[in-house]
C-alpha cells in the first residue's frame, strides 16, 4: 500500500499536540483526525490514532493492523509535519 496524500492542520500547541493529520491510502481510502505530537525529547514528531471514551474505557476508532503500513503512515505524517511546522 502507498500513501498518496498527506495533509497537516496545525493547532495551537496543547500538551505536546501540535496538529492533526489526514492521509489518503492508494488514492482510495481517506483517514483523518490523526494526532500529531512533538516528541518529548525534541527529536521530531509522533502520531496517535483517535479514540473515544465510553464510560471508563478508551475505544480505538481505527488504527493500522499491518506494522509496515503503520510505519509508512507514521513516516509520511512526520515528514510532512517537519516540512509544514519545522522542529
Amino acid at each position: 500500500m502507498s500513501i498518496t496524500k498527506v495533509e497537516i492542520i496545525p493547532i495551537r500547541p496543547q500538551n505536546g499536540m501540535v496538529g492533526f493529520a489526514s492521509v489518503e491510502i492508494e488514492g482510495q481510502f481517506y483517514v483523518s483526525s490523526i494526532g500529531v505530537h512533538k516528541r518529548r525529547d525534541g527529536t521530531g514528531y509522533r502520531i496517535t490514532y483517535p479514540t473515544r471514551k465510553v464510560g471508563q474505557q478508551d475505544l480505538t476508532i481505527f488504527h493500522p493492523t499491518e506494522p509496515s503500513l503503520s510505519k509508512e503512515i507514521e513516516q509520511a505524517i512526520c515528514d510532512k509535519a517537519e516540512e509544514v511546522m519545522g522542529l
